[in-house]
C-alpha cells in the first residue's frame, strides 16, 4: 500500500478522499490555489504545495505544477477527486510517464470513454441501445444544426468532454440552436479545453439511472447496483438515491451486467459509473461513462456498506477488488442532497460570499449510519466565484425509503448558513414535494413544480416574528418568564425581566420584512408579557439561549402556543430558521427617502453575481427588443446570460471581454 498520496483536487472530495486515507494510515499532500490558501482541504491533509492564481486553468487544470508537487512531497500516487484534471488522458499519461500511480482507470480507457461520441459509437458497436442523435466527429455549426433540425426538437446538446451540467442546453427550436451551440462551446472550452459537442433527442420524461461499476488489475469486474439522479436543476444533479425506486431485480441485473461489459470493452481499472436515461416504460439508453468517482459515491457506501475510496487505493496499490458480485447486496435505503451556495428564487445563481455562520448536523463517516455530512468548507469560509459553490452534501440512511426522507427532512432543519443564499429550504420543500415523494421521477420534476418547490416570498408570521422579539430581548439582557426573573435571587439588582417601578414596560421593534416594515410591539406588566401585531395581542412568554455573538435557540410560547427556532443575526439581519425553512428579517432604513428623491437609472442592467464578461453582443447605438441577449458572464464555471428588458436602445457598455465585474455592479444602459 502507498505510504503518501497526493490529492488533485479541492473542497469536499478532497477532504472526503484524505480521511479515508487517515483512516488506512497513509500520508496525504494537498494542492492549492491563492483563493484556497486556508482551505479546508489544506487544513485536512498533512502536507500543502502552492500551484498557482485562483482561476483553474492557474492552478488545478495545471498537470506540471501538480506533478512537480508530487515529485517534490515524495508521493507516489495522485488522486484526481473528480472535475478538474480527474477524466484527463494526458494527465493519466504523464503520471505514468513520471512514474507517480494515477489512482484512476488506464489512460487508455479515459480515451475510449473520456470522449461521449467516441463512448456512443463504442456502445453502438457492442449492441447497446443509444438515443438517437448524432455523435459525430464533424463538428461545422451549419452542419450540426442541419442535423439536429433532422433529429427534430426539442434537442439537447451536450460537451463532448463534459460532465456535471455544464456545455450542456436543451434547444427548443430550430432558431435557438446557433446561440445555444456557441454558448455551449464556449462554456465547454471553458471548463473542460475542449469544444466538441454532441446532439441528441431531448427525452421529455426521463430518469436518469446510473450504474457504479469497479474492475481492479486481474480482470474481476463488479457492478455496485444503481443510483437515480433524476432530480436536476439546470442539468446538475440536486438529489441523488440508491437504490432507484422502482428498479425490478431483472432490470437491475440487465443494467449492472450491461454496465460491466462496457466497463471491460475497454479494459477499465478503478471505479467508474455507467449512465444510462430510461424511459417510463423501462426502456434505457447509454448516454455516457464518467471514468471518475461519482459526487453521489456517498449513497452507493451506504447501502452496500463499502468506503469506494478505499477501494480505488487498493486496487491502484496492484490488490484485488475486495468484494466479488455474489459479495454484493443491498441494505436499506440512502439519499444525498446538495447544499449550495446559491438562490434557488433567482434561477438558481450562485451565491458569493463569507460563511459568517455554519451549522451541520452531527454525523457519522463512511459507513452504515443515520446521517452523514461531506463538507469542505467551515464556518468563516468564502465562497469564492473561481470554484463550484457546493458547501456541503447530506447523505441519510435508512431502513425504506420513506424513513429516509423523513431523515432528510431533520437533517436538513438542522443546516443553518448565514452569509451566502443557500438552497436548504428548497431541498425542504422538494422532500415534501408529492411526485418525489411517491417516487414519480423525472429529470423535469423540478420545472414542472416549480409552483410549490419556489413559491413567491409571503410575510413573516407571528411565531416567525416573536422569534425575532425574543432573540432581541435577551440580547438586551431580559428574560421572557417571571419564573425565571432573577439570575442571582438574593440580589433585585440582578433582576433581566423588564421590571419598572410601575409595573409596566412598552418597547417597540420595528423590521422589515419582505420589504414592508412592521412593528412589533412588547408590553411588561405585572403578569407577564404580551405581544401585539397587526392589532393582535397575544400572551408570550419564552427563554433564549445565546450560543454565541450571533446566535440563539429560542423555545417560546404564544398563548399556550410553543415554538422553537433558531436566529442568527448578521449585517443588520436577522436570519430565522424554523424547522428547514428560513426567513431573514431586516432593520428599517432610515434614509430610504433620500434614496426615493433620487434620480435613478432606469434602464440600467447589473450584474446578479460576481464573475467575467465573456461575451459582448451588443454595442453602443444598438436598437435591441425585449429579451434579446446583450451579453454573456461567467461565474463557477457556468454562463449567465444578460437580456434586454424591453425594446430600447444601447446607451452605454461599461465593462469589455475579459473584465472581471463584482456583484450589482451597472454593465449597460439601455434607453
Amino acid at each position: 500500500m502507498f505510504k503518501k498520496i497526493l490529492i488533485a483536487n479541492r473542497g469536499e472530495i478532497a477532504c472526503r478522499v484524505a480521511a479515508t486515507a487517515r483512516r488506512m494510515g497513509i500520508q496525504t499532500v494537498a494542492v492549492y490555489s491563492d483563493a484556497d490558501a486556508g482551505a479546508a482541504h489544506v487544513a485536512a491533509c498533512d502536507e500543502s504545495v502552492y500551484i498557482g492564481g485562483s482561476e483553474p486553468r492557474a492552478s488545478y487544470l495545471r498537470a506540471d505544477a501538480i506533478l512537480q508537487a508530487a515529485r517534490q512531497t515524495g508521493a507516489q500516487a495522485i488522486h484526481p477527486g473528480y472535475g478538474f484534471l480527474s477524466e484527463n488522458e494526458s494527465f493519466a499519461h504523464a503520471c505514468a510517464e513520471a512514474g507517480i500511480v494515477f489512482i484512476g482507470p488506464p489512460a487508455s480507457s479515459i480515451a475510449a470513454m473520456g470522449s461521449k461520441s467516441a463512448a456512443k459509437a463504442l456502445m453502438e458497436t457492442a449492441g447497446v441501445p443509444l438515443v438517437p442523435g448524432y455523435h459525430g466527429d464533424n463538428q461545422d455549426a451549419e452542419f450540426l444544426h442541419r442535423q439536429a433540425d433532422q433529429i427534430g426538437y426539442p434537442v439537447l446538446i451536450k460537451a463532448s468532454a463534459g460532465g456535471g451540467g455544464k456545455g450542456m442546453r436543451i434547444v427548443k427550436s430550430s432558431q435557438e440552436f446557433p446561440d445555444a451551440l456557441s454558448s455551449c462551446q464556449r462554456e465547454a472550452i471553458s471548463s473542460f479545453g475542449d469544444d466538441r459537442v454532441l446532439v441528441e433527442r431531448y427525452l421529455t420524461k426521463p430518469r436518469h439511472i446510473e450504474i457504479q461499476v469497479f474492475a481492479d488489475t486481474f480482470g474481476n469486474t463488479v457492478y455496485l447496483f444503481e443510483r437515480d439522479c433524476s432530480v436536476q436543476r439546470r442539468h446538475q444533479k440536486v438529489i441523488e438515491e440508491a437504490p432507484a425506486p422502482g428498479m425490478t431485480e431483472e432490470r437491475r441485473r440487465e443494467m449492472g451486467e450491461a454496465a460491466v461489459a462496457a466497463a471491460k470493452a475497454v479494459g477499465y481499472v478503478g471505479a467508474g459509473t455507467v449512465e444510462f436515461i430510461a424511459e417510463p416504460d423501462g426502456r434505457f439508453y447509454f448516454m455516457e461513462m464518467n471514468t471518475r468517482l461519482q459526487v453521489e459515491h456517498p449513497v452507493t457506501e451506504m447501502i452496500t456498506g463499502y468506503d469506494l475510496v478505499e477501494w480505488q487505493l487498493r486496487v491502484a496499490a496492484g490488490e484485488p477488488l475486495p468484494a466479488e458480485q455474489d459479495d454484493l447486496f443491498i441494505e436499506g435505503h440512502a439519499i444525498e442532497a446538495r447544499i449550495y451556495a446559491e438562490n434557488p428564487e433567482k434561477g438558481f445563481l450562485p451565491s458569493i460570499g463569507t460563511l459568517s455562520h455554519l451549522a451541520l448536523p452531527d454525523h457519522v463517516k463512511f459507513e452504515i449510519g443515520d446521517i452523514r455530512v461531506d463538507g469542505g468548507v467551515r464556518q468563516g469560509d468564502t465562497i469564492s466565484p473561481f470554484y463550484d459553490p457546493m458547501i456541503a452534501k447530506l447523505i441519510v440512511w435508512a431502513d425504506t425509503r420513506e424513513q429516509a426522507i423523513a431523515r432528510m427532512q431533520q437533517a436538513l432543519a438542522q443546516t443553518r448558513a448565514v452569509g451566502v443564499n443557500t438552497n436548504v429550504a428548497f431541498l425542504g420543500r422538494l422532500m415534501q414535494n408529492s411526485a418525489f415523494a411517491t417516487a414519480d421521477l423525472d429529470t423535469g420534476l423540478i420545472e414542472k413544480h416549480s409552483e410549490q418547490l419556489l413559491p413567491p416570498a409571503m410575510q413573516a408570521n407571528v411565531f416567525t416574528l416573536a422569534s425575532l422579539a425574543a432573540a432581541v430581548m435577551a440580547k438586551q439582557g431580559q428574560t421572557g418568564s417571571t419564573s425565571n426573573r432573577y439570575t442571582n435571587k438574593t440580589d433585585p439588582w440582578a433582576a433581566t425581566d423588564g421590571w419598572r417601578l410601575s409595573g409596566h414596560y412598552t418597547q417597540y421593534i420595528r423590521v422589515v420584512d419582505n420589504d414592508e416594515t412592521r412593528i412589533i410591539k412588547l408590553d411588561k406588566t405585572a403578569a407577564g408579557w404580551q405581544l401585539t401585531l397587526n392589532d393582535i395581542s397575544y400572551d408570550f412568554t419564552w427563554q433564549v439561549q445565546i450560543t454565541s455573538d450571533q446566535s440563539c435557540q429560542c423555545s417560546l410560547s404564544l398563548n399556550g402556543s410553543n415554538h422553537q427556532a433558531s436566529v442568527v443575526m448578521h449585517n443588520e439581519q436577522a436570519h430565522i430558521f424554523e424547522n428547514g425553512a428560513i426567513t431573514i428579517i431586516g432593520k428599517p432604513d432610515e434614509l430610504q427617502h433620500a434614496a426615493d428623491d433620487s434620480e435613478t437609472h432606469g434602464g440600467g442592467l447589473t450584474a446578479p453575481m460576481p464573475g467575467k464578461i465573456i461575451s459582448l453582443l451588443v454595442k453602443a447605438g444598438d436598437t435591441v427588443t425585449k429579451g434579446q441577449a446583450l451579453l454573456v458572464m461567467e461565474a463557477m464555471k457556468m454562463e449567465h446570460t444578460i437580456t434586454a428588458p424591453d425594446d430600447g436602445k444601447v446607451e452605454e457598455v461599461f465593462y469589455e471581454v475579459g473584465d472581471q465585474v463584482t456583484e450589482g455592479v451597472e454593465l449597460i444602459t439601455v434607453e
